[in-house]
């Protein structure tokens, strides 16, 4: 599939690289500081991953991260239902549509959709230990572009359609019929744009295990500043906590990061319980030259939804992804690029998505 393409090329230019002459790298950055894009969750509070930069104290440094994901979610009575209207062309789905889908047996949705973020987080150092940081963030929702890519690259390598042909390209279709909701817009969203909540935490570089171990501890809240708005915030604040291991050896740096977010529960589109939401993240940087490092790290987290509000396996499973990138600096200046895959469970987590990001950081100093 498309992820075991991303990762393979990946693992080939990182094995490439052990063949480069050693480079002298200008320190680590750590994690893809790539957030959850999944349509299921996306408004709760989700810690970023930890990074490796050090500034300096009583200076700042600003991240600007554009994110971009296609999903494709649906149940499987949705998706034989689909297949079944492939031979008649592409349509929009409409009324008759709807019913058809209500009419299957037991509980059925349907996620068709893009999504765009754009996220600007002010980091500021108190003391040689002690940061803090805000998260202001805005999104997008539509149709987009990506579907006859998506399609072109499904068919090229004999995958499923799973039901994307009979369906207009380009359109958005957010179907749920759970155990206690009926929600459904077809050939548009709720909301097409807004300002999602204020996320503030504190960071503490914390103490060191030898030379090439390091600890940093996070917390952070997602604050609810202008109430409940479908698909753009619960209306409810969230707190996390977060806990990372580093390794910064001479070109290669190991990463673990686990954190505990306190969701408070929602109400889109289905009345949600407040819950404990854990993950993890495992991580792995290379420096392939001293500005340029390439970085892979995949990422655990269970599903904030329950037999309470449904039994449809995809919607209850863990979300498994992984992301591929780089980061190169220019001065002053770090520039990210990230591709986000999901697996296992394809039904839960966005088929594919974007990062872009530049940040600008000050002197850095040593660990």
């Amino acid at each position: 599939m498309f992820r075991r393409l991303i990762f393979a090329v990946f693992v080939f230019i990182t094995l490439s690289g052990l063949f480069i002459p050693p480079a002298q790298a200008a320190g680590f950055y750590g994690l893809l500081r790539a957030r959850d894009m999944s349509p299921f969750g996306f408004l709760r509070l989700d810690m970023r991953p930890a990074h490796a930069v050090s500034i300096e104290p009583g200076t700042w440094a600003v991240e600007t991260e554009f994110n971009y994901q296609n999903s494709w979610a649906l149940s499987p009575n949705v998706e034989n239902y689909l297949n079944g209207l492939e031979a008649g062309g592409r349509r929009r789905l409409g009324p008759e549509d709807l019913a058809a889908i209500r009419d299957l047996p037991g509980e059925n949705y349907l996620v068709d959709l893009e999504m765009s973020t754009l996220e600007v987080t002010a980091h500021y150092k108190f003391t040689d230990h002690v940061a803090g940081y805000v998260i202001a963030s805005a999104v997008s929702y539509g149709g987009g572009f990506m579907d006859h890519g998506i399609e072109e690259f499904h068919d090229a390598f004999g995958f499923s359609t799973f039901g994307r042909p009979a369906v207009a390209r380009n359109d958005v279709n957010l179907i749920y019929d759970l155990k206690s909701t009926s929600v459904a817009y077809l050939g548009h969203s709720p909301r097409d744009r807004g300002l999602l909540d204020p996320v503030v935490g504190v960071r503490y570089a914390g103490p060191r295990l030898g030379d090439r171990w390091h600890v940093v501890l996070e917390g952070a809240a997602k604050v609810a500043v202008a109430g409940r708005r479908d698909l753009l915030s619960t209306g409810r604040t969230d707190v996390g906590a977060q806990a990372a291991l580093m390794y910064l050896g001479n070109r290669h740096a190991f990463f673990t990061d686990v954190s505990a977010v306190y969701y408070a529960g929602g109400d889109f589109p289905v009345r949600q319980r407040s819950q404990v939401v854990p993950t993890l993240l495992l991580g792995y940087e290379y420096a392939l030259s001293a500005n340029t490092h390439l970085n892979v790290q995949g990422y655990v987290s269970p599903s904030v939804y329950t037999h309470r509000e449904t039994d449809l396996p995809d919607l209850l499973a863990n979300k498994y992804q992984v992301t591929a990138g780089f980061r190169h600096r220019i001065e002053n200046f770090l520039v990210t690029f990230g591709v986000t895959e999901n697996l296992q469970n394809l039904n839960n987590t966005p088929d594919i998505g974007f990062q872009l990001g530049v940040a600008w950081v000050p002197k850095v100093i040593g660990r």
